[in-house]
């Protein structure tokens, strides 16, 4: 379990989760005590009991793209809380082909369910006193969005600390990750701190400046 280590108006809990090591977040408002899983990959175990220490009401639980290691553990946390579920639409076979798809990685993981509802692009999403804005950022998946508010994006697999997420699955498209990153993600302030679906945070400005894979 790791506290993210850079100032922001909201608090942000990063769990390192399963087998493949995601990045699940809980992100709230301090004041309101409400808050938001977002991308619940595996362990809802640890991601439950980090959410009892914390002492605060998870109004949902989001998910960046439908791979199984980002939802692993939506089933049994949808079931403990009883939130709703919300994800990109276009992402729906990913969702629905969850448990198989662990399974083909030698993971077990419940099937996660159908999303109680989808978001969009542009959708804005209202937790406590902080809106987290959508924007859909397909690539490595057709239904990959990422999460914004003020200085801080969580961006799922589209952009990591010199790196960009694998298009060689299936649905992916190189050419429409790189149209996200540039249109979506680069056109954000250069302070913005991207927390990534796997390894270490970095920051718009630095991955305009040095990512190798997409330039800005």
């Amino acid at each position: 379990m790791t506290k993210s280590i850079f100032p922001s108006k909201l608090q942000v809990e990063t769990l390192v989760v399963g087998p493949l090591f995601s990045n699940c977040f809980i992100v709230w408002d301090e004041k309101a005590k409400q808050g938001v899983i977002i991308d619940p990959g595996d362990d809802a175990d640890v991601i439950l009991k980090t959410i009892k220490n914390l002492g605060i009401e998870i109004k949902y639980i989001l998910v960046t793209h439908g791979h199984f290691d980002h939802v692993g553990a939506v089933a049994p946390l949808k079931k403990e809380l009883k939130v709703d579920f919300l994800a990109h639409k276009e992402d729906f076979f990913f969702i629905e082909d969850s448990e198989k798809s662990a399974n083909r990685w030698g993971v077990d993981i419940e099937k996660a369910p159908t999303p109680d509802k989808y978001i969009e692009d542009g959708d804005k999403i209202r937790v406590g006193s902080f809106d987290l804005g959508v924007l859909h950022t397909p690539g490595h998946s057709p239904g990959g969005v990422s999460f914004v508010n003020d200085s801080m994006v969580f961006c799922g697999d589209t952009l990591f600390q010199g790196n960009i997420g694998r298009t060689d699955f299936r649905k992916g498209s190189f050419e429409e990750l790189a149209k996200s990153i540039r249109t979506q993600l680069y056109t954000l302030p250069d302070d913005t701190i991207v927390y990534t679906g796997h390894g270490p945070f970095t920051t718009i400005g630095d991955e305009k400046k040095y990512n190798a894979f997409v330039r800005a």
